[in-house]
This record gives structure tokens, sequence and C-alpha cells, in this order.
């Protein structure tokens, strides 16, 4: 399975995007997917993930309340909604998928990964 990121743009704060992960194969939706997000001379950094079924899904504490994640498995996609952007959300936005795996914060259990797509927030 290969991954393609999307939907990444200029936007101003306090406005929305959405994020779509989609997975080249059916077997997508076996997958679990996280979103991560790199800032500019930081670290990889959690943002979200949802385990195969969409049923049990995670956040980190700078983005809950604000993003959703979700699935919609019969067109091999995950999303990630994003509300009321701050500045700080300006990142380069990652995908990863784990193979029959549960929601999970850490990027060492995905073995997937896909290219980028860039969030600027402007204040």
């Amino acid at each position: 399975v290969q991954l393609q990121a999307s939907g990444g743009g200029l936007v101003q704060a306090g406005g929305s995007l959405t994020l779509s992960c989609a997975g080249s194969e059916r077997t997508f939706r076996n997958y679990a997917v996280g979103w991560f997000r790199q800032a500019s001379g930081n670290d990889l950094e959690f943002v979200a993930s949802t385990n195969y079924s969409g049923s049990t899904r995670i956040y980190s504490p700078s983005v809950k309340g604000r993003f959703t994640i979700s699935r919609n498995n019969a067109e091999n996609t995950v999303y990630l909604r994003m509300n009321s952007l701050k500045p700080d959300d300006t990142a380069v936005y990652f995908c990863a998928a784990d193979w029959g795996g549960e929601a999970q914060s850490a990027a060492s259990a995905y073995k997937l990964w896909g290219q980028g797509t860039q969030v600027t927030v402007s204040s």
C-alpha cells in the first residue's frame, strides 16, 4: 500500500482545512492510520490516529477539540478536518499506516509513510 497525502495550503488563523490520506489498495481499510506534523526546525509531532474501523480515535492535547480524524473505507481515505487553525499549526503534515493496528501516537509504530503536505496558517 502506498499513501498519498493532500489538501494542505495557506489559510488565515481561525480558518479550516481538510487533509486527505488516500491508500492505493483496498487493504488500506485494514490499517490503522495516524497523522503527524513537523514544523521547521522541530521534531516530528503526533497529531491524531484512528484504528482500522474508525471506532477508536486519539488526539494530541494540542489539537483535541479542534481537529477531527475520520475515515471512509469504501473510498480508502482517511481525513483530518482541522478547524480553528492557529499559526502554531503551521507544519508539514504526514500520514502513516500500520497493518491491523490500533490507534497509536508513537511514530515508530507505523511502517508506511506518505509524503507530506504543507499547511501554513497566517496570523
